[in-house]
């Protein structure tokens, strides 16, 4: 789906302030939308009512600018989730590509210009299980897969404002390239003005949350988003036979826990002009990684940092993966010679996607059966 060019020229203040403000932080209550219409009306200085907010919300989905309007959960705190790569032939790729997305466990895919051309994520309910699926494409395909877990999260999200001129994902954030002193794990290190906070975050590819069976029945309800009313929560509980008071409660434990990443307004960031998006590996020494990815994390221009496994078997040494997007190629270029020049000065490639293979939902139904504990 594409926006018009001009797709800015009908969004009001009321509406930026929908788009930008409310990408997290959505109220968990049971009538959100009246502290959202509160909020807004006090920022802009514009009068709107909650149902004026709703009906926007609903608009701007069926506009394209939101892909949904909801919670982002967390694949790898409720199950095992996985990046993984192929090197498809040209003349099989059509047919390695459907066999790959035949699996529901399969929720993204890329083609991206590099030898592995092919990137996907499996997200199941079990490590055990995620590596049968890999196993099984590997048989099915004849490509050896390339399988690289996340083990340590330095910065990651997808939200930033789209309603402005920027560049790149996030540049308005970024106040100053000047730098603060402030004390990290190695006594000192330099933060700039105006960046994101980055800490390292050890992901287990064994972990399992314990949920309760409401927990997990929520979970369930709310993976393809909210329903767009008044009353959200009462509506979802009402879905799963619950009481909404219970409902809220969860959707708490569950932000508190990290299974929720956050809850709002889910922008379509390359319907909005963010188009092009770069993967950049690097060969980072293992003695310097965590200083130089949380240093990288809390880049305003980095919306991505994680660690992943390096495989030598395979020819990969790459460990620290970083994300990039912007509206213009060349600005994003421009970024990754930055970042290159000034934080990580190591042997590195740029993996621009070049085509959407499959992008939807993780689908949640196994991760929470193989995670929920009962109520008792």
């Amino acid at each position: 789906m594409s926006l018009e060019a001009d797709w800015r020229a009908d969004i009001d203040a009321v509406d930026a302030a929908l788009i930008d403000g409310y990408q997290s932080g959505f109220p968990v209550e049971r009538r959100p939308f009246e502290r959202v219409a509160r909020e807004i009306a006090t920022g802009t200085g514009v009068d709107v009512d909650a149902d004026s907010i709703l009906d926007r919300v609903r608009t701007l989905r069926d506009r394209g600018v939101f892909r949904r309007f909801g919670a982002v959960l967390n694949p790898p705190v409720i199950g095992s989730s996985t990046l993984a790569a192929v090197r498809a032939p040209g003349e099989q790729f059509e047919a390695v590509v459907e066999i790959i997305n035949g699996y529901r466990q399969v929720n993204h895919n890329y083609r991206r210009d590099h030898e592995w051309n092919v990137w996907f994520v499996v997200t199941a309910g079990s490590r055990e299980r995620r590596d049968a699926i890999l196993a099984e494409i590997e048989e099915r395909t004849g490509c050896a897969v390339l399988n690289l877990p996340m083990l340590t999260d330095y910065y990651i999200d997808l939200e930033f404002p789209v309603v402005n001129a920027d560049r790149f994902a996030r540049e308005s954030t970024g106040e100053s390239n000047d730098l603060d002193r402030s004390s990290g794990s190695d006594g000192t290190r330099d933060v700039p003005r105006g960046a994101t906070d980055a800490a390292a975050t050890r992901i287990s590819e064994a972990a399992r949350s314990d949920l309760t069976s409401l927990e997990a029945d929520l979970l369930l309800a709310i993976q393809d988003g909210f329903p767009p009313s008044a009353t959200p929560y009462r509506d979802i509980a009402a879905g799963i036979d619950a009481d909404v008071d219970g409902v809220l409660d969860a959707v708490d434990r569950l932000l508190a826990d990290g299974c929720i990443k956050r809850i709002g307004c889910v922008v379509n960031h390359v319907v909005t002009g963010f188009r092009n998006n770069c993967m950049v590996v690097w060969d980072v020494p293992d003695e310097e990684r965590d200083v130089r990815g949380e240093r990288v994390g809390s880049l305003p221009y980095v919306t991505l940092c994680y660690h992943r496994p390096r495989r030598p078997d395979q020819g990969w040494e790459y460990t620290l993966f970083t994300m990039i997007h912007g509206r213009e190629a060349a600005a994003v270029d421009a970024k990754i010679d930055e970042l290159a020049a000034d934080h990580l000065p190591f042997d590195h490639e740029r993996l621009y996607s070049t085509e959407t293979l499959k992008q939807t939902g993780a689908r949640y139904d196994d991760l929470v059966a193989a995670g929920t504990e009962t109520d008792e």
